[in-house]
């Protein structure tokens, strides 16, 4: 009996320890069996038990993420085409139902990301590119988050921002815009040449009269 004391208690703290986990401040977990969730979202921070060897803790963060998609070329409604950048921050406010639709935060950024930038394209196709760079781009930017938001509840987070970090024209619509500005300073410096002109030749027809004048009062 004395020689299986020690193996009895190393078994006990060997599922004990299986059968704990600490879920730390910065966290939130779900308890999975087999792969599928059971019991409610764990939020508290803490120790926590499940049963060891048939479920395990899933650790979601509980702190703000961003969410950066892949910036997506797109239309705006004066048929100009730019290359949007944008970005987002959440927070995971329902462990279990993010778990359930995504299982996981890369997961996630590729859906979510897809809605994100159909949401962006769907709005700013409404807004020319004068309109993007005024003082219309805060009302463009509720607007996209107005949508956006209508998604976030059946994925278990809270959206806290969007913002389109940075808008590019595309190199079409760059070469497009660059050879129209060198069209117009060159027709602004031929005017200027012309006028130049013009006026040397009235300046030398005034000098021609007044050597005139003066050579024959002489």
């Amino acid at each position: 009996m004395k020689k299986l004391f020690p193996i009895i208690l190393a078994l006990l703290v060997f599922f004990l320890i299986n059968s704990v986990f600490i879920v730390n401040e910065a966290e939130q977990a779900v308890v999975t069996q087999f792969g599928k969730p059971v019991g409610d979202s764990i939020v508290d921070a803490g120790l926590k038990f499940k049963i060891p060897f048939i479920q395990d803790a899933i650790f979601l963060d509980s702190r703000m993420l961003n969410l950066d998609p892949q910036p997506e070329e797109m239309i705006l409604s004066d048929q100009k085409r730019i290359i949007v950048d944008s970005f987002a921050r959440y927070k995971i406010i329902n462990p279990l139902k993010f778990f359930q639709t995504v299982r996981n935060e890369a997961t996630f950024s590729d859906r979510f990301g897809r809605i994100i930038n159909a949401s962006v394209r769907g709005v700013i196709a409404q807004y020319s590119l004068s309109s993007l760079l005024s003082e219309d781009r805060s009302k463009i930017m509720s607007a996209i988050q107005s949508q956006v938001k209508n998604e976030e509840l059946s994925f278990g987070v809270e959206i806290i921002d969007i913002r389109i970090g940075r808008t590019d024209l595309t190199e079409q619509v760059s070469n497009n815009v660059y050879q129209r500005m060198i069209s117009e300073r060159d027709r602004e410096a031929n005017l200027l040449r012309a006028e130049g002109q013009e006026l040397s030749k009235e300046i030398v027809a005034s000098a021609d009269r007044q050597q005139t004048v003066i050579v024959a009062e002489a």
